[in-house]
């Protein structure tokens, strides 16, 4: 009883564990979507794979 713990079943022996989304119960595949454990389309916050970039703009006149 060298063991005391049982090691974590996989579906894919070598694979890595199954994870689903926690809104629509989909199988999430990509690294971003398991680590947040919400998929893309049920993610409240946009990935676009870049960094957001804002336009400065001249101040309102009269303000």
């Amino acid at each position: 009883m060298a063991r005391d713990r049982q090691e974590t079943l996989l579906i894919d022996p070598g694979g890595r564990a199954r994870i689903w989304c926690r809104e629509c119960h989909r199988e999430l595949a990509d690294d971003v979507s398991r680590s947040r454990r919400l998929g893309p389309e049920c993610d409240p916050e946009p990935r676009h794979g870049y960094d957001r970039h804002d336009v400065d703009q001249e101040p309102i006149p009269g303000l």
